[in-house]
């Protein structure tokens, strides 16, 4: 095909509205259209664009689930007394185990995926509630229609963030050492990691220093107020920093600054409340975008990465 006739195809593949395999999914999956409503399977049985919405604590479950290396918080599961602990991770990447005592404790750091992160976590804490002490609970198949996530819990979900992952010893014995060993590997590759705010965390990757924020606020109107601030130098967070971009996860976007070395989290703490005053009052009072904000606003969205 010559080069007029691969314009012109390329013309009439846009004017109609057809989606280029190796282009995002018009449903929001992040993922490219072949692999996703434009496969010969088709679409994951089960899909949502935000898994986790509804919760009282949905920006803190995708920042877990998505880069805080270790961290823990009970959940309150209705219908039942039993104690339910949550983890970003757990040992071997079990989705799910009982302890002895009859401890449930629920991974969101897992291998698997159906489609529906609430979905498959619900599934996991159902079969792992009805489990022996001792077992490993996990999916290896499609668990296909049943409860949500959302529909099991009976209250809010409360962080706590550790250094490593000392918690996965809590309550046991480790006569030969064995479970230190694994310790020592484990908490290696753990980044320091500082809850600042819902959703916000501190990071320190090597000789780098950043801070991740998930965000609940709708797509479009958090780039608008975000694009303001950044044209008007409103949203730096200490001198030196700089926000270089942004990810979206699970529906939501979660911009992300880099920071000076040895900036630390405690610097951080004032800058951060002080910010969220500023983004919420910049959401509050919409208006029309100028051409620099524009130009600020399309800057900002270039630099988005799609995870989930």
């Amino acid at each position: 095909m010559g080069k007029k006739s691969r314009v012109k195809a390329r013309s009439v593949e846009a004017v109609s509205g057809e989606v280029g395999p190796r282009q995002p999914c018009p449903c929001g999956s992040g993922r490219r259209y072949k692999a996703c409503h434009g496969s010969t399977s088709g679409a994951p049985a089960a899909w949502s664009a935000r898994p986790f919405a509804g919760i009282d604590g949905e920006t803190d479950l995708i920042a877990l689930r998505e880069f805080v290396p270790a961290a823990t918080a009970p959940l309150a599961v209705k219908d039942t007394d039993r104690t339910v602990r949550l983890a970003t991770l757990l040992p071997g990447a079990a989705p799910a185990l009982v302890r002895d005592d009859g401890t449930v404790w629920l991974a969101l750091q897992v291998q698997h995926a159906y489609g529906d992160p609430s979905r498959d976590l619900a599934a996991v804490l159902t079969a792992a509630l009805e489990a022996e002490p001792g077992e490993v609970v996990g999916l290896t198949t499609d668990p296909g229609e049943g409860p949500r996530l959302q529909e099991l819990l009976d209250g809010p979900v409360e962080v706590t963030v550790h250094e490593g992952f000392d918690y996965w010893g809590d309550g046991l014995d480790d006569p030969d050492g064995a479970l230190a060993a694994v310790l020592d590997q484990a908490n290696e590759v753990a980044s320091p990691t500082v809850r600042l705010a819902p959703g916000a965390y501190w990071t320190s990757v090597g000789d780098r220093e950043f801070l991740r924020w998930v965000r609940g606020e709708d797509e479009d109107e958090l780039l608008d107020a975000l694009a303001r601030l950044h044209a008007g130098g409103e949203d730096r967070l200490v001198e030196g920093g700089r926000l270089i971009g942004m990810f979206r996860a699970h529906g939501v976007l979660a911009p992300v600054w880099d920071l000076p070395l040895g900036t630390g989290a405690e610097a951080l703490a004032g800058p951060v409340a002080a910010f969220d005053v500023r983004l919420g009052e910049t959401l509050a009072a919409p208006a029309p975008l100028s051409t620099e904000e524009r130009a600020a606003r399309a800057g900002l969205a270039s630099r988005q990465l799609t995870i989930r």
